[in-house]
């Protein structure tokens, strides 16, 4: 017999998604196991399977009881900029007065309005403002999230904001992947100079960034680099300068790509074998064919065009088609998607990108856990895994993405121990 600390036994159905990251038609595979169990010790799954099977294996210390409950992997957000000050509500109205997010942009607005805000906050003011976000994505489930820099555009408040993520990261319990992001946009300050911001990038930011990337790998955490390629923000060519001296450096790579054009992104970043490509609304045909055969994981933000209103979406139907790695993210922001939930995120992905629930959940639980590097920690459930689910209020999966706008939540589960427990929602 196996000791352990806990056992949750009796779902009604359990979600393993084990095996790895689904590749093309393989994505809606669940690992769905009836009536089933998952032990735990020392906050790492031992068992997981059928009830009466588990059962007979383990001697746990506490019980919790599932029944006509689902259980699943916590949700894994690939993509955030969680750490900001302020809001642009302002601008919400602005674009439901017909302004577009580029015209914005270009008026000083967008991420500009952001960073004059961020930049004016101190670190504690960016802790405080970010860690009610962090708790209200953990009551609806997600447990691993990423969460960038960007909102600075110069040295003390690009490093100010990974000094936020790295406080926030110890206080837990959520785990949190640090992504630096210089190359969000190029400043005011840079106007009609991007080369030149680029070169303050690649020759001052990175390097004073890389400086604590030992900080993160004592935690076993991955750091990646990401740049905005996009029409009124990076060329292809300065993406490549800024990803390659990442590289050069020890960070791990990812992309904005194609969100309002498709200039090449996310070809650049299967080149460079970035871990992902996000946004990907306008991907062209060559782009998705490289995704079906590389290694890099194709992230849809759907809250993304759905706060924009806008009618075009990630081409996932393609993307399946060609065999590639799809993963979903909530692309948390002030500007264009204030969204926290990433079950409301998996509702928009059936809806616009036309996948199935089954399919949304592995796009947001082991293809998303891929899309940081990772997923042999968490998004499955399996021995040896950290001990990261959920338990829903609700007894077949397919209610996530059929409900949206509340919380299927009961009970979040990180690391082995309970650390919400949300009102019961009711069947």
């Amino acid at each position: 017999m196996v000791e352990c600390d806990l056992l949750i036994h009796s779902a009604a159905q359990l979600l393993t998604l084990a095996g790895g990251p689904r590749r093309g038609a393989q994505l809606g595979a669940l690992g769905l196991v009836a009536d089933g169990a998952v032990a735990v010790r020392a906050g790492r799954i031992v068992r997981a399977g059928p009830t009466a099977e588990v059962r007979a294996q383990v001697r746990a210390r506490a019980e919790l009881d599932a029944r006509g409950r689902v259980v699943l992997p916590g949700f894994v957000d690939p993509h955030t900029h969680a750490v900001w000050a302020g809001d642009r509500a302002h601008e919400f109205e602005q674009r439901l007065a017909g302004a577009t997010y580029m015209e914005l942009m270009a008026a000083g607005g967008g991420i500009m309005s952001t960073v004059r805000q961020t930049r004016a906050a101190g670190l504690d003011q960016l802790v405080a403002e970010t860690r009610p976000r962090l708790r209200r994505m953990l009551a609806h489930g997600t447990t691993t999230l990423e969460a960038k820099t960007g909102y600075g555009l110069e040295l003390d408040a690009e490093l100010r904001q990974l000094d936020a993520l790295e406080q926030l990261a110890a206080e837990g319990p959520w785990t949190l992947v640090p992504t630096f992001l210089p190359a969000h946009a190029v400043p005011a300050e840079y106007a009609g100079r991007a080369d030149a911001y680029v070169d303050l990038v690649v020759d001052t930011l990175l390097p004073a960034a890389a400086a604590r990337l030992p900080r993160w790998a004592a935690r076993n955490l991955p750091v990646f680099c990401d740049v905005f390629c996009e029409d009124g923000a990076f060329t292809v060519a300065q993406a490549r300068r800024v990803l390659e001296r990442a590289r050069d450096l020890g960070f791990g790579l990812k992309v904005h790509a194609d969100e309002f054009v498709g200039l090449g992104g996310t070809a650049l970043a299967v080149e460079l074998g970035a871990a992902s490509a996000d946004h990907l609304v306008y991907t062209p045909e060559a782009d998705i064919a490289a995704l079906g055969q590389g290694a890099t994981v194709a992230v849809g933000l759907p809250g993304t065009p759905f706060g924009l209103a806008q009618s075009d979406y990630t081409p996932a139907q393609k993307i399946i088609a060609a065999g590639g790695v799809l993963a979903l993210a909530s692309d948390l922001n002030p500007g264009t998607t204030w969204c926290e939930n990433m079950q409301m995120v998996l509702a928009l992905a059936c809806r616009y990108m036309k996948l199935t629930p089954s399919q949304a959940i592995a796009a947001a639980t082991i293809n998303a856990a891929r899309a940081v590097r990772l997923e042999a920690e968490v998004g499955s459930l399996e021995p040896g895994k950290q001990a990261d689910l959920l338990v829903l209020a609700v007894g077949d999966y397919r209610q996530l993405g059929y409900r949206y706008g509340g919380n299927l939540v009961q009970t979040v589960i990180k690391a082995g121990r309970v650390v919400v427990e949300n009102a019961p929602a009711g069947a």
